[in-house]
């Protein structure tokens, strides 16, 4: 019998945490898995005693508060394997360990900007890579999920079986069971040019126009991203930004390191630079271009799609999540375009082709209280609401799970197909601890 945790037990609250600390969560049970068999004891036990059942590995995606159930653990299931170009990885697997494993073969996966993250929930959410622009979506490298669902039944979903499912899983995440390994291709990358460009408070509006207009007419090997970080007043931040309010220009590009100077010599003679960390590196360094905190905080982020970032919308931004906002807000600008605009032969769900940027915003919940927190956030995004095409479910962490997270992701089309879906392979709605879609009632 597969170890079982319960509150009281000296390892439960070690085995409950994760990176993100700002979501409660009390389950009856968890159960750290160390196998595919694990989980499939894990889910029979839910089903036996009529109980949800949730899961994580890193955490950092937690966005629904839930008391009882079970929770299933993947952190332990790390193996890695690559053989032809794919790579096999486990489902508690890090981006780091696949940079690294990949590496060695002269290749890279679609890892996004901190290696610390989980594969498989970063990847089912679809997968924003700093190769995006150049080679799409995470989840369009997918060729095989490995799934226990409601059932207890572990399946093998790809393109040609269980097809419904693979379609599902890529974008809908842990609504249709736990992901015990993925399959996915690697791209020929080895290095890149890359890091980021700083400026100070002064210059913010200056940067934001200067980016956005540099950012209309690029190659795809040019991914890039804008953030505007509040940073303290502390002796840990260096000298020149220390108390600044920064915008960080973050890039990645695949092309040689002097044609990569000629293209953002525009950025850096938009205002004067406090940091400039670019330079050509290998992709196991990669996790330096945003170089994002690694240590567990509580955070609450949501974000809009956009097809364009006007005047009016760059001063909103300004106004609702600049230095005089009322809550200290990171916004991140994201280029989107190039292959992630491309339909790939077999798309997963829930990302908006057509948008040109998304707008995210995420505050720490330390800094204010989450209700605070989400009056702030939903002042910026209902000024932005007009120009907004939607979300990126991907991007939504915290308590954004108490409303209908899925009718704001999703087309009605396909959360009708998503909910079919479901009624198929989770109609007691047992995978319902998250951003959930529900079953098709009138299924069949």
């Amino acid at each position: 019998m597969t170890t079982m945790l319960r509150s009281g037990d000296p390892d439960y609250d070690n085995e409950l945490a994760g990176f993100q600390t700002a979501v409660p969560r009390r389950p009856d049970v968890i159960v750290p898995a160390a196998s595919a068999a694990d989980v499939v004891e894990a889910v029979r036990h839910a089903a036996e005693h009529d109980l949800p059942i949730a899961v994580h590995s890193t955490g950092h995606g937690i966005g629904v508060p839930f008391e009882g159930g079970v929770l299933v653990t993947t952190h332990r299931m790390t193996g890695i394997r690559i053989e032809d170009g794919i790579a096999r990885v486990d489902a508690g697997v890090r981006w780091g360990a696949v940079i690294e494993a990949a590496a060695k073969h002269g290749l890279a996966p679609l890892s996004g900007s901190f290696p610390g993250v989980g594969v498989v929930g970063y990847t089912l959410g679809g997968g924003f890579s700093l190769l995006g622009r150049k080679y799409g979506l995470a989840a369009d490298q997918v060729t095989a999920i490995e799934v226990v669902t409601a059932d207890g039944e572990l399946r093998r979903a790809t393109p040609d079986t269980e097809s419904d499912l693979f379609w599902a899983l890529r974008g809908g995440r842990d609504n249709f069971g736990i992901v015990t390994a993925l399959e996915f291709r690697l791209v020929p990358v080895t290095r890149l040019y890359g890091g980021s460009l700083q400026f100070g408070t002064e210059s913010l509006s200056a940067v934001l126009h200067a980016w956005r207009d540099w950012a209309a007419d690029l190659p795809r090997e040019m991914t890039s991203s804008l953030g505007m970080v509040p940073m303290p007043d502390l002796p840990m931040v260096p000298e020149p930004l220390r108390g600044q309010h920064v915008a960080q220009i973050r890039i990645a590009y695949l092309g040689d390191a002097a044609e990569g100077e000629r293209l953002v010599a525009p950025l850096r003679a938009a205002a004067p630079v406090l940091g400039d960390t670019l330079a050509e590196l290998p992709f196991t360094e990669s996790g330096k271009i945003a170089n994002e905190p690694p240590f567990p905080h509580g955070y609450r982020a949501d974000n809009v799609t956009v097809p364009e970032l006007d005047d009016t919308m760059l001063d909103a931004i300004l106004e609702h999540a600049g230095p005089g906002a009322p809550v200290p807000t990171v916004v991140l600008l994201d280029l989107l375009g190039g292959a992630l605009s491309d339909l790939p032969e077999h798309p997963g769900v829930g990302w908006d082709r057509e948008a040109r940027f998304t707008v995210r915003a995420l505050s720490v919940v330390d800094d204010a209280g989450m209700a605070e927190i989400k009056a702030a956030h939903g002042k910026l995004f209902d000024a932005l609401k007009p120009k907004s095409t939607g979300k990126l479910l991907t991007f939504v962490y915290g308590d954004c799970g108490a409303g209908d997270e899925a009718g704001k992701v999703y087309s009605p089309a396909d959360l009708r197909r998503l909910a079919e879906v479901k009624a198929a392979v989770d109609p007691a709605n047992r995978f319902r601890l998250t951003h959930n879609v529900e079953p098709a009632r009138d299924a069949g």
